[in-house]
């Protein structure tokens, strides 16, 4: 596939890495050379110095034969007008923009063939802000994604040295929870990928991520961190789009404060929001957190626009006694250095992004990608199409399906039934299929064997 990108920053270039290791034919372009660089030492793309919208950089980038063009430029509205010239003057079939302000997110009538034809929005804002709910709704989890229209969740967990878990094998897990289904998909111990069989002891440390019905996870995660309580009081530091949206969502739900430098956002905020409390002040001010009573806050949410800030606050709140702390952090480089910090989750919406674009580029008919453990693994769900004849996987028992080493069956749905199967399980037309691949080279294989021959009608 032919793919443009337009914007080489922290999404173009997770976006750039993963389509050139799959094969595609990529060329970036920004008015960074520094940035098309560092790209071009590393990957095999071309890269294009110009401006997005330009119709000539366009041309030189090859836009008059590409099949996708993806706009993620730090402008919402150069990335409109690119898509709207490539598919004004080039055709180009697929066109996705990211755009960050609500004030055009909203206006669903803005995007259409005639007007602003743009396939595919992304809202790295809502992204994000999604994510970080499903954080709150979930403790002691450090990943969390949805699939099968939020039915199931794929989450992952710490195993704490006091769980019953710990030193045993996965298959102990049926004696604690007979009535729960769940599969797990994978382990990972100091960082490398453990088979995930029933008979593997598990250990102190391990994180593991296991698929289960939505409804099931806060019981299957208390198993493995005893200490598990709900959590009742967050501090949003950031009244930005995130923590504005952030807050919104959750201050029915929870105690809510947020913590907003500007004065003017600050009384913004406190007009919108009818349940939180708007404080006006910096948020690593070690005595407002005292003042706020930190120590007894269960959720330190960093989304702040400023990485350093986030990192900081984060790490003073957890210090002052925060249960857990979640950061944004913008830079990949950055992410790095949070790993070993106190900071609990560092969340990068380069990586919670990255998801929904590899959706739309993956080949078959897939419905949801999620980038795991910053892209070091990938869980799909996809469809089966076709029948014995035309496809590769409908009419055939999980265990013949021709997976890779690296990738496994999670879950299945068929019609509105949740399926954990056996081995022996025939997979039937339109079943969606929840895959877990714990190498991200092996993903063309699994696309490949879910495209339908040609001759299906």
């Amino acid at each position: 596939m032919k793919i443009i990108i337009l914007g080489a920053g922290q999404v173009g270039s997770s976006t750039a890495r993963s389509m050139v290791q799959e094969g595609n034919d990529v060329t970036v372009v920004d008015t960074d050379p520094q940035l098309l660089n560092r790209l071009q030492d590393s990957l095999d793309l071309r890269t294009i110095i110009g401006h997005a919208s330009n119709p000539e950089v366009l041309i030189a980038a090859g836009a008059e034969d590409a099949d996708m063009l993806i706009a993620v430029t730090a402008n919402d509205e150069v990335n409109m007008i690119a898509c709207q010239i490539a598919g004004c003057l080039f055709k180009t079939p697929k066109k996705l923009a990211r755009i960050r302000s609500s004030a055009y997110v909203e206006q669903a009538n803005l995007f259409q063939p005639d007007v602003i034809p743009i396939d595919v929005i992304i809202s790295p804002e809502q992204l994000v802000t999604d994510y970080l709910e499903h954080l709150i709704q979930q403790p002691e989890v450090t990943e969390v994604h949805e699939f099968f229209k939020g039915k199931a969740q794929l989450v992952a967990v710490n195993i704490d040295s006091h769980s019953p878990m710990a030193g045993k094998p996965i298959q102990h897990l049926l004696a604690l929870l007979p009535k729960i289904s769940m599969r797990v998909a994978a382990i990972f111990r100091n960082n490398k990928v453990v088979t995930a069989q029933g008979k593997v002891e598990l250990a102190a440390n391990d994180e593991i991520f296991f698929l289960a019905e939505t409804r099931h996870i806060a019981k299957l995660v208390e198993v493995f961190r005893p200490a598990y309580k709900p959590y009742e009081r967050v501090i949003i530091a950031g009244g930005g789009n995130i923590g504005k949206q952030l807050a919104r969502r959750i201050e029915n739900r929870y105690q809510v404060k947020v913590i907003e430098h500007d004065e003017r956002q600050a009384r913004s905020l406190a007009e919108d929001l009818h349940h939180s409390i708007v404080l006006n002040g910096d948020v690593a001010d070690s005595s407002l957190l005292l003042e706020e009573n930190i120590a007894k806050t269960d959720v330190f949410c960093a989304v702040t626009n400023d990485d350093e800030a986030n990192i900081l606050s984060a790490m003073l709140a957890k210090r002052l006694g925060a249960r857990k702390t979640f950061s944004i952090i913008g830079k990949a480089s950055h992410v790095g250095l949070v790993t070993e910090s106190p900071i609990d989750i560092a969340v990068s919406p380069a990586q919670v992004t990255i998801g929904t674009l590899l959706t739309q580029i993956r080949r078959g008919d897939v419905v949801t990608v999620h980038s795991l453990k910053n892209g070091a693994a990938e869980a799909i769900e996809v469809i089966a199409h076709g029948d014995i004849k035309t496809s590769q996987v409908v009419g055939r028992h999980i265990e013949q399906l021709k997976l890779p080493e690296t990738a496994s069956v999670a879950a299945l749905l068929r019609g509105e039934e949740i399926l954990f199967p056996e081995k022996s399980l025939v997979i039937e037309p339109d079943d969606h299929l929840i895959l877990f691949i714990s190498e991200q080279k092996d993903v063309s294989i699994v696309e490949k064997l879910f495209q339908v021959a040609f001759n299906y009608l």
